[in-house]
């Protein structure tokens, strides 16, 4: 019985060690050979501290707000973006940003100028609401003189109506 019994453990102990993962070897802690101590170099591993504003992967890498024709209120689908970048101003105290207010080529240069400096001042308001301080944040408008695309039709005018945020010193 005692046999029957050890056998049993035996055999679901070793089912058990065959259902786990080994560990790849390169990414595992290597000795130095001269005994001098453990090193880690895994080459796809991120390096610690690393600016999240700047990772494609991070939402903070995500810098425009987009609106649609004549309007200046912040989309839905922008928001998590705004709340992400307000809170990382809000954890950053000594951060600073400039919202920029851009628009289309219709509309007279003044009537650009004023939506543009809306578009801005909506996200710099939904900021404040989350914690921004406005010290933080300047806001520009610069109506129809910055065109992310060049043509003349609604392909490019949904890319040139938008608000951007951007970071000094960047």
């Amino acid at each position: 019985m005692n046999k029957i019994l050890l056998s049993t453990l035996l055999v679901s102990l070793l089912a058990a060690c065959a259902g786990q993962d080994v560990k790849d070897q390169s990414n595992a802690q290597v000795e130095d050979r001269a005994g001098q101590g453990a090193q880690t170099a895994p080459s796809d591993q991120k390096a610690v501290g690393a600016n999240p504003l700047k990772d494609p992967n991070n939402i903070l890498s995500k810098r425009s707000v987009f609106y649609d024709f004549d309007k200046y209120d912040v989309k839905g689908e922008y928001k998590p973006m705004v709340e992400a970048h307000s809170g990382y101003l809000t954890g950053h105290k000594d951060a600073k940003i400039a919202v920029q207010g851009n628009c289309d080529e219709r509309g007279s240069r003044e009537y650009n100028l004023s939506l543009g400096n809306r578009r801005a001042d909506s996200v710099r308001k939904m900021m404040n609401v989350l914690g921004v301080s406005d010290s933080q944040i300047e806001t520009v408008s610069f109506g129809e003189e910055k065109p992310r695309a060049a043509c003349h039709d609604e392909s490019c005018w949904k890319e040139n109506r938008r608000a951007d945020i951007v970071y000094h010193g960047e």
